[in-house]
């Protein structure tokens, strides 16, 4: 339950189902990515590209309906600089940071990297915005901090031949970081414009980014687009991208941020066993008990902060 804006949420069975499969389908992303790298030799950023080029018609037609709605909020141009602010610096970066990582470190060590960016949210309101952060943060961060630690050691001795490890792991580290200020951000604008058009003109911003990067940067000489390449980026537009975010934002309004961070736990347990059955990645006791101290983590933050929501 959760008490926000005067509103109290119930977990409905629809809500739960929603946000439990647009959670698993994020959770597909790595996986479609190490595959697409495996089977098609294809480079990260045209990967993204093709993944960003499959979603655009998806978010152009949320932006034209949200923009012709009668409850349209129209953006002043500080609004219009912080959106696509938010979505060139925060989406793209993260995302670019993401794929080239996921290189260099398994499925299930890249998913649970990504899943501090609550607590990299928490960090920033406090160095940024000054808002206090209780004991049960700290003991959350302390939890989190070192179960990725944990999993990173394992890992680390499982597989001792891979020299870019430590590289891929960073940079999954600041992808983490630059999406959590993007979810920072986006939490700052979506009750002013609403999530549908901030969601549509980021992720557009975020497009347009990713193409002058592929523009200017792109191997178009070793570029193949073979039906297998493209099929790997409708997997990544469609199921890793487009359906689950609708799904998750669907979840929201049915049963509130909190829950959904709470359901959204799933993520990466079901990255790693995906990766162990489709990948054939191993499973390791480290990561198992690593992964179980950063979920941990997780949900005292999120029941931390819906225990505040209440209390107001």
């Amino acid at each position: 339950m959760e008490m926000a804006t005067g509103k109290t949420y119930k977990i409905s069975l629809a809500g739960f189902i929603i946000t439990l499969t647009g959670s698993i389908f994020f959770s597909t992303k790595a996986i479609i990515i190490k595959k697409a790298f495996a089977d098609t030799q294809v480079d990260a950023l045209t990967l993204l590209a093709l993944r960003m080029i499959f979603s655009l018609p998806f978010y152009l037609a949320a932006a034209f309906v949200t923009s012709a709605q009668k409850t349209n909020v129209r953006m002043n141009a500080k609004q219009w600089l912080f959106v696509l602010s938010l979505g060139i610096f925060g989406y793209y970066i993260s995302s670019l940071l993401d794929f080239v990582g996921l290189k260099f470190v398994s499925a299930g060590m890249e998913r649970l990297i990504l899943f501090l960016y609550p607590t990299f949210a928490v960090l920033i309101n406090v160095i940024v915005f000054k808002v206090k952060m209780s004991r049960m943060q700290k003991w959350a961060l302390a939890l989190t901090y070192a179960g990725i630690l944990i999993a990173f050691v394992g890992e680390l001795n499982l597989d001792v031949t891979n020299q870019n490890f430590a590289w891929g792991s960073f940079l999954i580290f600041l992808c983490a970081v630059t999406y959590s200020i993007y979810l920072v951000g986006s939490g700052r604008m979506i009750p002013q414009i609403g999530a549908t058009k901030f969601t549509a003109y980021a992720m557009l911003a975020s497009t347009a980014g990713i193409m002058i990067h592929f523009a200017v940067k792109g191997n178009f000489e070793k570029i193949h687009f073979s039906n297998h390449l493209l099929y790997y980026g409708l997997l990544l537009a469609v199921i890793a991208t487009v359906i689950p975010s609708f799904m998750i934002s669907d979840g929201m309004r049915r049963i509130g941020s909190n829950n959904v961070a709470i359901i959204s736990s799933i993520g990466p347990v079901a990255t790693i066993l995906q990766a162990n059955f489709i990948l054939g990645e191993k499973i390791f006791p480290e990561q198992i008990f690593g992964t179980i101290l950063v979920i941990a983590g997780v949900l005292l933050i999120g029941w931390d902060r819906g225990k505040k929501l209440a209390l107001k």
